[in-house]
């Protein structure tokens, strides 16, 4: 909404976070970017849910890949090429995952 009222603030207060829907109705997609320097990146998107919930998952897919990587702009990054084996952590947690992308 644009408002030409200097003193307009608009009330977030309503909006709640998504609730975070079971593993088996997730739709997650894995992708690999290239970045800087030749390195990969393993980028995983589709979480819908609350920040604290992708925080865990991201964390144990971070272990489970013994790699680097964060949790961003409601994505998992993992610093490699770990797609094939985050494709098999996810699934077997009864995560509908898909490779998506070149």
């Amino acid at each position: 909404m644009y408002s030409t009222n200097k003193s307009y603030a608009y009330n977030y207060e309503n909006e709640e976070q998504a609730a975070t829907l079971p593993p088996a109705q997730q739709h997650l997609k894995i992708f690999l970017d290239r970045i800087g320097g030749g390195k990969f990146i393993t980028r995983v998107n589709g979480f819908i849910g609350q920040a604290e919930d992708l925080e865990t998952l991201g964390k144990f897919l971070k272990q489970k890949c013994d790699g680097g990587g964060s949790v961003k702009n409601n994505e998992i990054l993992i610093q490699g090429d770990h797609r094939d084996k985050v494709l098999k952590l996810l699934t077997d947690a009864l995560y509908k995952a898909k490779k998506a992308g070149g």
